[in-house]
């Protein structure tokens, strides 16, 4: 069951990357706070909402071209919120990639 309804039934489409990847960004914003304070529960939740997106972004048809440049975020995310940080990420890092996004959007 999805945790975004109205945007896994089609909404998710209407979004420019920038705004999907700036949503995105709020949900690891989130699991990175919750995981400063050592609420795993609520930091795995919040990644596991911030998955969901990135499914549906990695499955929207508009961006098939980018999709290796899409999946390779989605595994830095998942490398350094549950993984060995292989690619040594930090929170600074991470959220500046997503922060740029939603920067975008505002403008």
């Amino acid at each position: 069951m999805p945790f975004h309804k109205t945007l896994a039934a089609g909404r998710w489409q209407t979004f420019s990357l920038a705004e999907q990847l700036g949503n995105i960004g709020s949900e690891v914003s989130r699991a990175l706070n919750w995981r400063a304070k050592q609420d795993n529960e609520k930091s795995f939740n919040a990644l596991a909402r911030g998955l969901e997106l990135f499914d549906l972004t990695l499955s929207d048809p508009r961006w098939k071209g980018r999709r290796k440049e899409l999946a390779r975020s989605r595994e830095v995310m998942c490398d350094f919120l549950v993984g060995d940080n292989q690619y040594g990420s930090t929170p600074k890092t991470l959220l500046a990639y997503f922060d740029a996004f939603a920067i975008a959007v505002r403008r």
